[in-house]
């Protein structure tokens, strides 16, 4: 980032990249604080500090009185998740606008952008009258069905943007000592909801994509929170627990590639391995070159290398192909494994100065 930074005034590719961010964080500052508390959907704890949202590939049912119970439809999003019934469209907003705000704040040292995001962060956490609850009992429901699901602990992955904006802005001190304070304590107080909750621990034991994003949070949230031991812990059972049972000695994710969105899903899966690697890092444990036999991250990353660029020889079933994920997955290979991964080099200026590749379950496109 220092470099991009360095090349601004000289380069005119990164100038423009710069330019295009500078016009998203001017946008970021003219849209209003999001808050859990003025959704349309009251939670069944009658608490609106609690969050919800609807599990995107569950619809109503045409054969049953008012549709309920849900049927499921995998990889098609019901467009009633990204309304103001729920709040993850909230929730995506403001960890948006935290990543563009805090970039803008970096690249340009403009204090505004930094005011801006402390002003999003301050809202969604720690305000009484508008903060979030440290807990997804509601997240991703299913009427009919399941007033929660483990599933919906997906939906905090997008809070490691905003632990890392909250980083990012650190030198402005637009957030006081205190309200630092206050946000470690409440990704601690998610941590032990994670941990401890019914949703939590179904989630942790979940054999794909979904126990990777667990620990990919895990990780983060445990070293913002100054819980390192947490994320030590992750990290050096993330081989065996993760790594060993969903990836083959062929490079293979199998719970992945039965999916209707096959590639998404298996370069989703690595974003968070990939994730809790560089955490792990941090305290010393190398994921990065974890192998049980051939079975390896770099395995599974060589797996999907052959198909960068040509996205649409994907033999697999794929709803929707985007060769900017695996753009993504690239770059992060090759930071990690040298010059034997592609880099096209908008691919780093879209990381930075661009928006991230849309890699969610339930997010438009996702």
């Amino acid at each position: 980032m220092m470099r991009l930074k360095a090349a601004i005034q000289t380069d005119p590719a990164v100038k423009a990249a710069y330019d295009a961010l500078i016009a998203r964080a001017e946008a970021a500052m003219k849209r209003p604080l999001y808050t859990v508390v003025d959704k349309r959907t009251i939670p069944p704890s009658r608490d609106r500090h609690d969050y919800i949202s609807l599990a995107p590939y569950w619809w109503p049912d045409p054969s049953k009185p008012g549709g309920v119970p849900y049927m499921r439809k995998d990889g098609e999003i019901n467009p009633d998740r990204n309304t103001d019934k729920f709040d993850v469209t909230d929730l995506e907003g403001m960890s948006s606008d935290v990543e563009t705000l805090s970039l803008a704040y970096y690249f340009s040292d403009n204090p505004r952008y930094a005011g801006r995001a402390a002003s999003l962060v301050r809202t969604w956490f720690l305000n009484p009258e508008t903060r979030m609850n440290p807990n997804m009992n509601y997240a991703q429901a299913v009427p009919g069905r399941e007033e929660g699901r483990a599933e919906g602990v997906l939906d905090t992955s997008r809070l490691e943007r905003v632990v890392d904006g909250i980083g990012l802005i650190g030198p402005s001190a637009r957030l006081t000592a205190e309200e630092q304070k206050g946000l470690e304590k409440w990704f601690s107080d998610y941590l032990d909801w994670m941990q401890t909750s019914r949703n939590g621990k179904a989630e942790n034991a979940a054999k794909n994509n979904h126990g990777m994003w667990f620990d990919a949070q895990t990780s983060q949230f445990a070293l913002f929170a100054r819980r390192p031991e947490m994320a030590k812990a992750v990290a050096e059972a993330f081989g065996k627990k993760r790594i060993s049972p969903q990836i083959t000695a062929e490079g293979r994710m199998p719970l992945e590639l039965a999916r209707t969105r096959s590639l998404h899903y298996s370069i989703y899966a690595l974003f968070a391995a990939y994730d809790v690697a560089d955490m792990a890092k941090c305290v010393g444990v190398d994921v990065w070159n974890y192998a049980d036999g051939a079975k390896s991250l770099k395995g599974a990353t060589d797996f999907l290398k052959p198909y960068y660029r040509k996205v649409d020889a994907w033999p697999m079933p794929e709803l929707r192909p985007d060769a900017g994920e695996l753009d993504e997955l690239m770059r992060r290979a090759r930071g990690a494994w040298g010059d034997g991964y592609p880099l096209a080099p908008e691919t780093e200026l879209k990381r930075y100065f661009g928006a991230a590749p849309a890699a969610g379950e339930g997010k438009n496109p996702g």
